[in-house]
C-alpha cells in the first residue's frame, strides 16, 4: 500500500507534465472539441490487475458484459493540442497498463507517471482525458489521476483508487476498497473482506462514508479536525471517546481500517445484506 506522501510525491512529479485544468469545467464547456482517442480490448486473467495512470482528466470503470477487458479514452480540449498528448498500452506479467502521458520525456509504471524534473509545463495545452474502462468478474482494479475524480462500480473484487483533485466513489462485490484524494470526499462500500487486510482513507477537503458488510470485525483509527466520525457499528473504545476521534475495535478486530479528514465527517455505515 502507498501511503499518501508517497503517492503525492508520484502524483506531484506528473504536475511537471501537464498544467492543472479542472476536468468538469471542460466536460461543462460547449465550446470543447472531442476525440476518442484509444480502445483497447483484451484478456485480463481472474486476480490480475488493469491498471489506470493519468493526469488531467477522470475514470469511470464499470462491469463488462464481454468477458475481457475494454479500456476507452477520450481526449476533451478548448485550445490546446491533442496530438501532444499520447496513451500508451503495456504488459506487466498477466497485468495491463495504460497510461495518459503529456510528455515526450514522461515515462509511465505501475506506481504512476514520471517526468524529468527539468521539464516546464505547456499552459496552452489544456488537454484532458477520460478514461472508461469496462472489466469482468475478478479483475482488479488500480486507477490513478491527478486533476479528476474517480467512480467505480460493478466490480467484484479490490479496489484501489487515488486522485488529488476529485472525489472518489467506488463499489465492489467484493474488496477490499482503498482511496486517497487531497480535495475532495470519499465514498467506498464492500462487500466482504478477508481477515488481516489493512485498509486505509485519507483526504483534507471533503468527507469519508464507509460502507462495510454487517460481519465487519476491525481495529479502527479515524480522525477529523473539522467534522464528526460517527458509526452505525458497536466499538470497544480505546483511550478518551471524542466525536472528532475514535480509536477502538469493532467485533473481531481481524482487520485494521484507518481514515482520516481534515474538513469533513467521517461515516462507518452498515451495507444492508
Amino acid at each position: 500500500m502507498i501511503s499518501l506522501r508517497s503517492s503525492s510525491l508520484l502524483l506531484c512529479s506528473a504536475l511537471l507534465a501537464a498544467p492543472l485544468f479542472p476536468a468538469t469545467m471542460q466536460a461543462q464547456d460547449r465550446d470543447s472539441q472531442r476525440d476518442n482517442a484509444f480502445t483497447w480490448s483484451g484478456s485480463v486473467p481472474a486476480g490480475k490487475r488493469i491498471l489506470i495512470k493519468n493526469v488531467n482528466g477522470g475514470i469511470t470503470v464499470e462491469r463488462s458484459t464481454s468477458g475481457r477487458v475494454e479500456v476507452n479514452a477520450e481526449k476533451r480540449w478548448r485550445r490546446g493540442n491533442p496530438d501532444d498528448v499520447r496513451i500508451e498500452q503495456q504488459k506487466l506479467g498477466d497485468d495491463v497498463l495504460v497510461c495518459a502521458l503529456w510528455h515526450e520525456s514522461s515515462r509511465c509504471d505501475e506506481r504512476g507517471i514520471h517526468t524529468n524534473r527539468g521539464m516546464r509545463s505547456d499552459n496552452r495545452n489544456d488537454v484532458s482525458v477520460h478514461f472508461t474502462v469496462r472489466v469482468p468478474e475478478g479483475v482488479r482494479v488500480d486507477i490513478a489521476t491527478v486533476n479528476g475524480g474517480l467512480e467505480v462500480s460493478g466490480v467484484t473484487t479490490d479496489v484501489k483508487a487515488a486522485t488529488v483533485n476529485g472525489n472518489i466513489t467506488a463499489r465492489s462485490a467484493g474488496g477490499p476498497v482503498r482511496a486517497k484524494t487531497v480535495n475532495g470526499s470519499i465514498r467506498v462500500s464492500m462487500g466482504a473482506l478477508a481477515s488481516a487486510e489493512e485498509l486505509e482513507y485519507e483526504t483534507v477537503n471533503g468527507g469519508v462514508t464507509i460502507e462495510l458488510p454487517s460481519n465487519f470485525g476491525a481495529q479502527l483509527e479515524l480522525s477529523t479536525v473539522n467534522g464528526r466520525v460517527s458509526t452505525d457499528f458497536p466499538i470497544t473504545v480505546s483511550g478518551t471517546l471524542s466525536p472528532r476521534r475514535l480509536r477502538g475495535t469493532v467485533g473481531d478486530g481481524s482487520t485494521r481500517l484507518r481514515a482520516s479528514t481534515v474538513n469533513g465527517s467521517i461515516t462507518l455505515a452498515k451495507k444492508n445484506d
